[in-house]
């Protein structure tokens, strides 16, 4: 790897790779603090043929002068950027989430190395499934709540007793191993894809409303952790949007039980 050897904000000579396929996952940056480091990480991205950025409320606002000085000739990258609110619409459209973190904060989530992570992603894109990942600010990294809506946790194996990278270069290693692994051979039988997360996010929303509804939740103050483990189980299961779509008839089903009457129909469920 060959470092620019002129000013940080000056472009590169060297051609810029090929756009990225639409399937190739997705870089979302949550709360990141300095232009400059989003820059960095445009750059790193670019490096290694990604070219799809996501900002969740970056502290300085957006557009970024010292973001373009930074991303040294990505302007592809940095001209890309979307802004989102917060973070489940940021991965709205995406089918599968990987959270980069040190700490897997007690949620239980497979943890996959970086090249592990770049190997699955591939298959991901090579079979058409949309994928993100999601990497935290610079002080603290991801929260507890953002990692939860990840199906899986990116962990390094850096030296324990010093783990800490900064954005760039967290971008860097991963967008590297993905780099790294060849396409794969196109997939031989169809498989339908999980559902994308703002599906999942509906199916939450209401098993929740009739559970709180139930008074499932007995503890307000364990209620948030409870709905994590609930979630993480969707998560892994990974359900299809066919399978989302029975999941809203099987709770609609059993809160028209529970009322004594005829199952309530909910935002287009099918009981199929």
């Amino acid at each position: 790897m060959q470092a620019d050897a002129g000013h940080p904000g000056s472009p590169t000579e060297a051609p810029q790779p090929p756009p990225s396929a639409g399937s190739a996952p997705v870089v979302v940056l949550i709360d990141p603090q300095l232009g400059e480091n989003i820059g960095a990480a445009a750059r790193a991205m670019l490096n290694c043929g990604l070219d799809r950025l996501r900002l969740v409320r970056p502290r300085d606002g957006w557009p970024s002068d010292s973001a373009r000085a930074s991303a040294s000739g990505a302007d592809r990258v940095i001209d890309g950027v979307t802004l989102f609110d917060d973070t489940a619409a940021a991965i709205a459209d995406c089918a599968r989430v990987f959270a980069t973190t040190a700490r897997p904060r007690g949620l239980v989530k497979p943890v996959l190395t970086p090249r592990e992570a770049a190997a699955e992603l591939r298959g991901l894109a090579a079979a058409g499934v949309p994928a993100a990942v999601l990497f935290g600010p610079e002080r603290s990294g991801l929260t507890t709540e953002d990692v939860a809506l990840a199906d899986t946790v990116i962990t390094a194996p850096l030296n324990p007793a010093f783990s800490s990278l900064n954005l760039a270069q967290a971008v860097l290693l991963v967008a590297w191993e993905w780099g790294q692994v060849p396409e794969p051979d196109a997939p031989g039988a169809e498989q339908e894809p999980p559902a994308d997360k703002a599906r999942l996010m509906g199916l939450f929303r209401h098993l929740e409303d009739e559970l709180d509804a139930a008074e499932f939740f007995k503890s307000a103050e364990k209620r948030p952790s409870m709905v994590r483990a609930i979630r993480a189980v969707l998560h892994r299961a990974a359900p299809t949007e066919q399978e989302v779509r029975t999941l809203h008839g099987i709770v609609t089903a059993l809160s028209g039980r529970r009322l004594g009457g005829a199952p309530r129909r909910r935002n287009g469920a099918e009981n199929s």
